[in-house]
Protein backbone atom coordinates (compact mmCIF):
# COMPACT_ATOMS: atom_id res chain seq x y z
CA UNK A 1 0.00 0.00 0.00
CA UNK A 2 1.44 3.39 -1.11
CA UNK A 3 0.02 6.26 0.64
CA UNK A 4 0.13 10.17 0.98
CA UNK A 5 0.35 11.25 3.99
CA UNK A 6 -2.32 14.67 4.93
CA UNK A 7 -1.33 17.48 7.83
CA UNK A 8 -3.59 15.96 10.28
CA UNK A 9 -2.81 12.54 9.91
CA UNK A 10 0.78 13.46 10.49
CA UNK A 11 -0.25 15.50 13.41
CA UNK A 12 -2.26 12.03 14.75
CA UNK A 13 0.77 10.10 14.12
CA UNK A 14 2.86 12.13 16.33
CA UNK A 15 0.03 12.00 19.49
CA UNK A 16 0.25 8.11 19.18
CA UNK A 17 -3.19 7.43 16.90
CA UNK A 18 -2.39 3.69 16.89
CA UNK A 19 -4.84 3.18 13.68
CA UNK A 20 -2.45 5.68 11.50
CA UNK A 21 0.67 4.10 12.98
CA UNK A 22 -0.85 0.74 12.21
CA UNK A 23 -1.70 1.97 8.36
CA UNK A 24 2.17 3.85 8.34
CA UNK A 25 4.33 0.83 9.73
CA UNK A 26 2.37 -1.39 6.80
CA UNK A 27 2.68 0.39 3.65
CA UNK A 28 5.56 0.48 1.59
CA UNK A 29 5.51 3.86 0.36
CA UNK A 30 4.53 6.83 2.55
CA UNK A 31 4.24 10.26 0.92
CA UNK A 32 4.22 13.61 1.26
CA UNK A 33 3.59 16.86 -0.81
CA UNK A 34 5.28 20.37 0.27
CA UNK A 35 1.88 21.54 0.84
CA UNK A 36 1.62 19.28 3.84
CA UNK A 37 5.26 20.58 4.81
CA UNK A 38 3.63 23.69 4.44
CA UNK A 39 1.23 23.27 6.96
CA UNK A 40 3.46 21.72 9.34
CA UNK A 41 5.92 24.45 9.56
CA UNK A 42 3.43 26.89 9.83
CA UNK A 43 1.83 25.15 13.08
CA UNK A 44 5.49 24.68 14.06
CA UNK A 45 6.03 28.16 14.16
CA UNK A 46 3.06 29.33 16.84
CA UNK A 47 4.34 26.27 18.28
CA UNK A 48 6.37 25.71 22.34
CA UNK A 49 8.04 23.09 20.62
CA UNK A 50 9.55 24.51 17.68
CA UNK A 51 12.83 22.89 17.39
CA UNK A 52 10.95 19.34 18.56
CA UNK A 53 9.01 19.37 16.23
CA UNK A 54 11.35 20.23 13.53
CA UNK A 55 13.62 17.66 13.95
CA UNK A 56 10.38 14.91 14.88
CA UNK A 57 9.85 15.73 10.79
CA UNK A 58 13.23 15.82 9.38
CA UNK A 59 13.62 12.38 10.90
CA UNK A 60 10.80 11.12 9.54
CA UNK A 61 11.59 12.30 6.17
CA UNK A 62 14.87 10.69 6.10
CA UNK A 63 12.94 7.41 6.59
CA UNK A 64 13.86 5.03 3.44
CA UNK A 65 10.39 4.54 2.42
CA UNK A 66 9.37 8.16 2.75
CA UNK A 67 9.52 10.94 -0.13
CA UNK A 68 7.71 14.35 -0.94
CA UNK A 69 6.51 14.31 -4.37
CA UNK A 70 6.65 17.79 -6.01
CA UNK A 71 4.04 19.82 -7.35
CA UNK A 72 3.97 20.54 -11.22
CA UNK A 73 2.54 20.57 -14.35
CA UNK A 74 0.59 17.71 -13.73
CA UNK A 75 -0.56 18.31 -10.37
CA UNK A 76 -2.33 21.34 -11.56
CA UNK A 77 -4.33 19.57 -14.45
CA UNK A 78 -5.24 16.99 -11.47
CA UNK A 79 -6.12 20.01 -9.12
CA UNK A 80 -8.32 21.46 -11.97
CA UNK A 81 -10.19 18.67 -12.71
CA UNK A 82 -11.14 18.28 -8.76
CA UNK A 83 -11.99 21.71 -8.43
CA UNK A 84 -14.14 21.56 -11.23
CA UNK A 85 -16.06 18.64 -10.36
CA UNK A 86 -16.23 19.75 -6.55
CA UNK A 87 -17.55 23.02 -7.93
CA UNK A 88 -20.15 21.31 -10.06
CA UNK A 89 -21.37 19.12 -7.08
CA UNK A 90 -21.40 22.60 -4.94
CA UNK A 91 -18.86 21.40 -2.55
CA UNK A 92 -15.95 23.09 -0.98
CA UNK A 93 -13.16 21.91 0.89
CA UNK A 94 -10.25 23.70 1.31
CA UNK A 95 -7.91 24.75 -1.19
CA UNK A 96 -4.82 22.78 0.34
CA UNK A 97 -6.73 19.52 0.44
CA UNK A 98 -7.57 20.02 -3.60
CA UNK A 99 -3.64 20.05 -3.95
CA UNK A 100 -2.82 17.08 -1.60
CA UNK A 101 -5.96 14.99 -3.41
CA UNK A 102 -4.24 16.34 -7.03
CA UNK A 103 -0.91 14.92 -6.03
CA UNK A 104 -2.74 11.80 -4.59
CA UNK A 105 -4.16 11.30 -7.36
CA UNK A 106 -1.17 11.78 -9.83
CA UNK A 107 1.04 9.18 -8.52
CA UNK A 108 -1.94 6.51 -7.69
CA UNK A 109 -1.58 7.66 -3.72
CA UNK A 110 -4.59 6.33 -0.82
CA UNK A 111 -5.00 9.94 1.46
CA UNK A 112 -4.37 9.01 4.82
CA UNK A 113 -6.68 11.16 6.94
CA UNK A 114 -8.51 12.04 9.80
CA UNK A 115 -10.14 14.89 7.56
CA UNK A 116 -13.62 14.13 6.06
CA UNK A 117 -13.29 16.73 3.15
CA UNK A 118 -11.00 13.59 1.81
CA UNK A 119 -14.17 11.95 1.13
CA UNK A 120 -15.94 14.51 -1.03
CA UNK A 121 -12.81 13.89 -3.73
CA UNK A 122 -14.72 10.91 -6.19
CA UNK A 123 -10.88 10.99 -8.28
CA UNK A 124 -9.26 9.69 -5.22
CA UNK A 125 -8.85 6.39 -2.93
CA UNK A 126 -8.99 7.06 1.03
CA UNK A 127 -8.12 5.90 4.17
CA UNK A 128 -10.14 7.75 6.75
CA UNK A 129 -8.80 7.37 10.30
CA UNK A 130 -11.12 8.63 13.08
CA UNK A 131 -9.65 11.59 14.91
CA UNK A 132 -8.95 11.26 19.03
Amino acid sequence: MRLMLDTCAYSAFMRGHVIIETYLRQAEQIVVNPIVLGELQAGFLGGAHRVKNDDLLRDFLSAPRVRIAPIDHETALRYAGILYSLQRAGTRIPTNDIWIAATAMQHGLRVLTTDTHFQRVAQILVEFCQPH
